[in-house]
Formats: C-alpha cells, sequence, structure tokens
C-alpha cells in the first residue's frame, strides 16, 4: 500500500477540452524525473502538444497551470503557479510562462492535481469549478463582464467560501493581449494568460481541495523549515540587513526590504495601529514584520492607510501591502493589496510627463489605479504599457495617430483637476479593446511599428531591453553582465531574482565579493552596479546559477522573491546561507535522494527545453542574432563615459559577445548560435527532443 503513495507529487493531471467537454486524468510520471513539475511540466506539455505557427487565440493553443512536488507540502514559500501558453503579445508569439502567489497553487495541489491542461473552446462563457476530483464545466453567464472581484465574490458564494477562484477581468475577456489571471483578489499571472482565457471562453478556475498532501519525512520538513527561519531567511528579496541602523544589526543598507523600525506601524489595522518594531534574526514570530512593503514602495503617506502585511501560502515574509483607503470606494474599491510594481501604476504611469501631485494625492490615485488594473485584469508588462503610454501622451502620438472622436473621448483635463474619475475612464477604454487607444496593450512592436515609434527601442526611457518586446527586470543596472544575460533567454521580463537577491541584501561590498567568490569562484564574479570589470567565468558561472535556480523554483515551487539562501541575516553564520536548502527539502518531501547538482542539471535541462522551444517556434538555429539581441540603448546610455567606467551600467559590444558565448558553453549549446546541440540534448536526456528538431532541420 504504501508503495502506491506519490510523495510530493499527487500523481495526476487534469485535462480539461472546453470545446468537446472531455474531463480526463493522466498520470504525472512521465514529467517527475526529468522536469519535475511548475515551469518544467507545463512546458514540455507546450512543447509536445502546440505546433510551431499555432495562433495564440485558436482552439489549437493551451493553457496549463502547473504546481510542483514541493507546493503545499509545509515548505516556506512554496505556495507559487505556473501558468504556460503561446505568448500573445511578444514578437512571434513565442511559448511563456507566467507565475503568481496567492492561493491558486495550494488549491490545485491539496485538489489532488499536479497541472490542468485547459484545450479547446468553449462556444459560450464558462468556469471550471474543482472540487477534488469532482471536475465540472459550468456556465459562466452570470460573471462575463464582470471584473475580477465580483466575479471571485460570486463564484464563491455559488461553490463555497473555502475556494479559491483564478479568473480573469475584461481585458482578458476582450482578448487583449496585456491581460492576466488574478487569484486571492490581488495575485496575478500576466503574460498575456487572461486573453487565452478569453479566447477560449473561460472565464476562470474555482478550485477547492482537502485532500492531504503526502510528504515522505513530516519532521525532516518540519525540521528544515525551523532551520530556514532561525537562521537563513531575510526579508522580500532575502534581503539580510535592516533599511535603518538597528541595535541588533552589525550592519543596514538604506535600499534594503527589511524595512521594519521603531516608529513605524501598521496604522490602519484593525483593533488598532501596530508597529513593525526591530524584529531580529531568529524570531519566528517576528519574520512577518521585517517587511514594510507598502512605504518602501509608496512613501511614508502608506503608512496611515496600511492594515497588514500579506502574502501567499506559506509564506512567512508578506512582502504583499494590504491597505485601505474609504474615500477610494466611489472610483473603485477601497481596499487595495498588492506588491512591486502593481502597487504604484499611476507614480509610474505620470511620472513620463511630470504630473504635479502632492504626495496623498499621488497615493490615492496609485491605490485606485492598483484596484482598477487588478479589476479589470489588465496586466502591465513589468510597468511597460505606463512607460508606453507616457511616451504616447508627452510626444503627442496619440493626438497625431488616433482618430479625434477616440483621442477626446478621454478627458484629460481631469488630471489638472485631479478628478480620480480619470482613471475609471482611461482604464476600462485601454482593458475595452475596441479602438487603437488599445493598442498600448498589444505589446510596444505592435503601436511602434504601426505609428512610426520603433527608435522608442533605443531609448533608455523606454526600459525595453529585448526587440522581441519587453522590458529590463534587474538586468545591467543591477547585476551587471549577468543581469543583461539572463534578460535575454526569455519570452518574456526574466523575473529571475536570485541575483538581485544577493546583489542587494545590503552586506558591504567586500563581503559580497568574498561570498561570490566562494559560491561562483572568482572575487569579481559579482560587481556592484556601476563598477563593472570584464567578463570572467566567475560571472558566466553567476548567470548560469541565476537562470538555473529561479527555473528550477519555478519548476519545485518556491518563491524566487525569497529563495535562494545564499546568504543569512545571522552573524554566527558568518552571514552565508545554505544552497543546499532545495535538496534537502526534495529529499524530505519526496524521499528521493538528490544532490544540489542534481537539481541544478534539472534546471539547466528545463532552460534548455525551453530554447529548443524557441528554435521550434521561431525556426530557426541562429538564436543568438534572432533572439537574444539586447536593445541599442544599452551600449549608448552614459554617452560621455566608457563600458567599466565607475558611475555608469554602459555595456561593451564585444564584452558582450564573449559573455554570450561563454554563457552558451556553459549550458551545452552551440557556443555561436545558442541553441541546443545533439550532443547536450543527449546529456539532458532529451533524445525525443533531439529527434523532433532533427526531424524538423533544427540542430545545428
Amino acid at each position: 500500500m504504501a508503495d502506491s503513495i506519490s510523495y510530493g507529487w499527487t500523481g495526476k493531471i487534469l485535462r480539461v477540452n472546453l470545446t468537446t467537454g472531455d474531463i480526463t486524468t493522466e498520470s504525472t510520471e512521465p514529467y517527475e524525473e526529468l522536469y519535475i513539475g511548475g515551469m518544467g511540466l507545463a512546458n514540455k506539455v507546450l512543447y509536445d502538444e502546440v505546433p510551431a505557427n499555432t495562433d495564440p487565440f485558436s482552439p489549437e493553443n493551451k493553457i496549463i497551470f502547473a504546481v510542483g512536488p514541493l507546493t503545499a507540502t509545509g515548505v516556506p514559500l512554496a505556495g507559487r503557479t505556473t501558468i504556460s501558453t503561446l505568448s500573445c503579445f511578444t514578437k512571434g508569439f513565442m511559448p511563456v510562462d507566467a507565475h503568481c502567489g496567492g492561493m491558486i497553487g495550494a488549491r490545485i495541489k491539496q485538489a489532488g492535481w499536479d497541472a490542468i491542461i485547459i484545450e479547446g473552446a468553449s462556444d459560450a462563457p464558462v468556469y471550471i469549478n474543482i472540487k477534488n476530483q469532482d471536475v465540472e464545466i459550468k456556465d459562466a453567464s452570470m460573471v462575463w463582464g464582470l471584473g475580477t472581484r465580483e466575479t471571485t465574490e460570486i463564484l464563491s458564494r455559488v461553490e463555497g467560501t473555502n475556494t479559491c477562484v483564478a479568473c480573469i477581468g475584461q481585458a482578458g475577456e476582450n482578448l487583449l493581449p496585456y491581460s492576466c489571471i488574478i487569484n486571492s483578489r490581488n495575485h496575478s499571472a500576466g503574460a498575456g494568460t487572461g486573453a487565452v482565457m478569453g479566447s477560449k471562453k473561460c472565464k476562470g478556475i474555482v478550485v477547492e481541495g482537502t485532500l492531504p498532501v503526502a510528504v515522505a519525512d513530516p519532521q525532516a520538513v518540519a525540521d528544515l523549515s525551523d532551520y530556514m527561519l532561525r537562521e537563513l531567511i531575510g526579508s522580500n528579496n532575502n534581503h539580510s540587513t535592516p533599511s535603518t541602523q538597528q541595535e541588533w544589526a552589525e550592519y543596514y543598507d538604506s535600499g534594503s526590504r527589511w524595512t521594519a523600525q521603531n516608529g513605524l506601524y501598521w496604522a490602519a489595522a484593525e483593533g488598532g495601529p501596530i508597529e513593525t518594531g526591530e524584529p531580529k534574526p531568529g524570531e519566528l514570530n517576528t519574520i512577518g514584520y521585517r517587511c514594510m512593503k507598502s512605504t518602501k514602495d509608496l512613501g511614508k503617506v502608506a503608512e496611515a492607510y496600511t492594515v497588514k502585511m500579506g502574502g501567499c501560502h506559506s509564506c512567512p515574509i508578506h512582502c504583499h501591502a494590504d491597505m485601505i483607503v474609504e474615500d477610494n470606494a466611489e472610483y473603485s474599491y477601497m481596499s487595495a493589496g498588492n506588491t512591486c510594481l502593481p502597487n504604484s501604476p499611476w507614480k509610474r504611469f505620470s511620472s513620463g510627463w511630470k504630473i504635479d501631485q502632492d504626495d496623498e494625492t499621488m497615493f490615492r490615485w496609485n491605490m485606485i489605479s492598483s484596484n482598477l488594473v487588478d479589476d479589470l485584469g489588465l496586466w502591465c508588462n513589468y510597468g511597460q504599457i505606463w512607460r508606453d503610454i507616457a511616451y504616447c501622451v508627452k510626444n503627442g502620438i496619440w493626438e497625431r495617430e488616433l482618430p479625434p472622436e477616440v483621442y477626446n473621448s478621454v478627458d484629460w483635463s481631469k488630471i489638472e483637476r485631479n478628478d480620480p474619475t480619470f482613471l475609471t475612464d482611461f482604464l476600462h477604454k485601454i482593458a475595452a479593446n475596441d479602438s487603437d487607444m488599445s493598442l498600448v496593450g498589444h505589446g510596444t512592436n505592435v503601436w511602434a511599428e504601426k505609428w512610426g515609434c520603433m527608435d522608442w527601442f533605443e531609448d533608455s526611457k523606454s526600459n525595453l531591453i529585448s526587440y522581441l518586446g519587453f522590458p529590463t527586470h534587474h538586468a545591467a543596472d543591477d547585476v551587471f553582465q549577468a543581469g543583461a544575460l539572463y534578460n535575454q533567454l526569455f519570452n518574456r521580463d526574466c523575473m529571475v531574482h536570485s541575483g538581485t537577491n544577493f546583489a542587494r541584501q545590503g552586506f558591504p561590498e567586500e563581503m559580497k565579493h568574498q561570498i561570490a567568490e566562494e559560491i561562483w569562484g572568482d572575487y569579481n564574479a559579482y560587481n556592484s552596479s556601476d563598477a563593472f570589470t570584464p567578463i570572467n567565468e566567475g560571472k558566466v558561472n553567476f548567470a548560469w546559477w541565476c537562470v538555473t535556480t529561479d527555473v528550477l523554483h519555478d519548476s519545485l515551487t518556491l518563491c524566487n522573491w525569497v529563495w535562494p539562501m545564499s546568504v543569512s541575516p545571522e552573524r554566527a553564520r558568518d552571514y552565508r546561507g545554505d544552497l543546499d536548502m532545495e535538496a534537502k527539502f526534495f529529499k524530505a518531501v519526496t524521499g528521493r535522494d538528490v544532490t544540489t547538482d542534481d537539481l541544478y542539471k534539472a534546471g539547466a535541462r528545463i532552460m534548455t527545453l525551453q530554447r529548443a522551444m524557441d528554435v521550434k517556434y521561431m525556426g530557426t538555429t541562429d538564436l543568438r542574432n534572432e533572439h537574444d539581441r539586447i536593445c541599442e540603448w544599452e551600449f549608448t546610455i552614459d554617452p560621455d563615459m566608457q563600458p567599466f567606467e565607475e558611475g555608469t551600467s554602459k555595456l561593451d559590444r564585444d564584452d558582450m559577445t564573449t559573455a554570450f558565448t561563454m554563457l552558451y558553453r556553459q549550458f551545452g549549446w552551440d557556443e555561436q548560435l545558442g541553441c541546443p546541440t545533439a550532443a547536450c540534448l543527449d546529456d539532458y536526456g532529451m533524445g525525443e527532443v533531439k529527434e523532433d528538431l532533427s526531424s524538423l532541420g533544427l540542430l545545428p
């Protein structure tokens, strides 16, 4: 009997065909050894089942929700979900994976599933209702046309308040490429996944899970968790020093996201204000106070409106800022919750043409716009839509290119009058996707090419790093050549945080160099972002590690906004972390004895699968010149400075050519083309992928 238990994995994948209504089950086992789960599993399904040149909005495209063997097992920060499909916003409609936190991943796992494959398309609006093994396709006509908040409330009342709803808003229904899936109120999975769901007339999935998740050694999981929380974990991005000088801390850094301090409050907390205080390493019950994300993102004004920090399933950090602004109820919702970029959309949107608002007004507009974009299911492409809108308004592009009735349908004077109904009107027009104003939500390539603005890609203010149409996400400005490299390997903003988690944890530069040498083999594997040295093997090891750990985390699934444990806040450990934690937890959960190197090879394999997908979908082996093209401004910023001069993150062309060659070699890819070779696919055990690419003439 014990032999039939699948530890970590549930052993089952759910397949729902919305065209035929068929609901079937299949085994997870074919994916476990090589592709683990999460991103690896989802991308392998996409590779095997969705041909190149498939229209992202056709029934033949699929969208796969996948979790990993560590999800919902008691492992800290193991609450994320990978959602893979064909992108509807990058040039060439490349395979893409979105990632979200919240509660949906845990509920999928607790319902007994490792993945949900949604295929085909319905003729009428539906949602998929999952209660453990009972699965139904149900009529969604009563929530079609509604935002994510109201949809969630209605479906929770219909199906029960123990469910988790992951749904789309009007942006997804209207097939706006910049659309997302929202679960647990404000946790989003972007990359156009909302529009793919909309094309299938699928409003969302509703999941109730009450089944146990089998763990091989529960006591080992508990012991490892205690060890990690006491000795290793920092704050958001694993920042391991406080942002202010505190009695317990040897170091502090103003940029740290360990922002708790005496005199800082969750001022709107139920029952009265709660002081964050100075939580110390080793105090398990105060970890959730460490990250005061509301004031970190929005300034001191946000303190008065902060109810608490929230977060995802199994997360002790809580980087999700829950705020309430009662006066905003007439414009959207009075409660808001988010983290990082969606927390301050108006601030980013308006900065492009220097709108003058005081801190209080700016904060209120941020909260209104944050609620609106989440309710509409409107994705920002890591802020790109706001930068693009600002460019179009400031430079008169819309006034020049849009029909007068479309341009004048927005009352721009409301901004000067500080009338927040501007936001309601404007954002609904974008989400409606019924005029050329919405082209900013189709991707920069689309509107820039149509309106003759391709020079925007060469402007550093655009923040675009790839000609495929996505922006930087902790790139050269953060972790030098490593950031520039890993920002090119994906088909959307890369969301790789392993590097920035190390670079920004707040320790002195000398210590970071020392730790970098210990981990990646070279004192200059790490550089501060404005003091580069030329590429070397240590930096390439660092870049490879950043990619490999990120992909591994998205497959296990773990939160790469905190993992890996490269450093520690504990002075007694000399601030050194423990990079074997993933392998230790993997063994405790699954019972399978793996090493850290085994897991890193699995991460490299899954990244190689994505490169094989790029080759297949682009129809070329020359990924160096067709895929990995850094936008020109990275080489031309700071025109009066030279690369490697202190004070600039300017890249050197020859240096980056060498860097790509070295990184390709590290993965085992063709050094000149950047694509998988027959030998590397054999080494990774990917014989069927080798045969497929060979049959297509796409092996070098």
